[in-house]
């Protein structure tokens, strides 16, 4: 029988992380439409209401109920307003891993929200979920995902030479591919000892795992 995640809530001192909800869809396609998310992610472009209502009514919920994964909106406590997007994906049940990856809204950047959310997944990943290994895979020029790895604890285990397709975005307007190296990093349970501190000193908040 395929293992699947709970519908549940994750919070940290400033965030609610969430099931994606169809009040996301306009903040959600504002988002997605960013020039750095065409750069580094697959997300088409340009990117449609009608895209991100498929994503939160059919692709997500298909997603988790598979057993593959699963897609949290990334919400500020206080104001409820939309940050980003934590995904979960290529997860093996057998060997208790997942693949991480996070969105983070153009206003909300440079206030260490992708760090705090991707901590408190990976707390509850390996404490409520029992996973053994969490992985990020960054490309070779996208140095603000790679410093949020870091900063919760991932270590650093390779170079996927020519196996990720990034993107330009053109004068005229189009997007053309560029191909580009992956670095694969790894998290595991040991590897968040002492990060949680680390992340305090250095952005100024105070991570926890509370999971409903």
């Amino acid at each position: 029988m395929t293992s699947t995640f709970p519908n549940i809530s994750i919070s940290t001192e400033r965030l609610v992380l969430r099931p994606l909800d169809e009040d996301d869809i306009p903040a959600l396609t504002e988002m997605m439409n960013d020039e750095q998310v065409g750069s580094w992610t697959d997300v088409p472009q340009p990117y449609t209401e009608a895209r991100a209502r498929r994503w939160i009514t059919e692709y997500a919920p298909d997603e988790r109920t598979s057993g593959r994964g699963l897609d949290l909106a990334v919400t500020e406590f206080l104001t409820q307003r939309l940050v980003g997007i934590v995904q979960l994906t290529k997860t093996d049940w057998h060997i208790r891993s997942t693949e991480l990856s996070y969105i983070i809204a153009p206003w909300a950047r440079g206030e260490g929200y992708a760090s705090e959310a991707a901590l408190a997944t990976a707390q509850w990943l390996f404490g409520d979920q029992k996973l053994e290994r969490i992985e990020l895979r960054t490309a070779a020029d996208n140095t603000a995902s790679q410093q949020v790895a870091q900063k919760i604890g991932c270590i650093s285990e390779g170079v996927l030479r020519g196996a990720c397709i990034a993107h330009v975005h053109g004068d005229d307007g189009t997007w053309s591919d560029v191909r580009t190296d992956f670095i694969v990093w790894s998290l595991l349970p040991e590897d968040l000892e002492g990060t949680a501190e680390q992340l305090e000193d250095v952005d100024g908040f105070t991570s926890f795992a509370d999971w409903n």
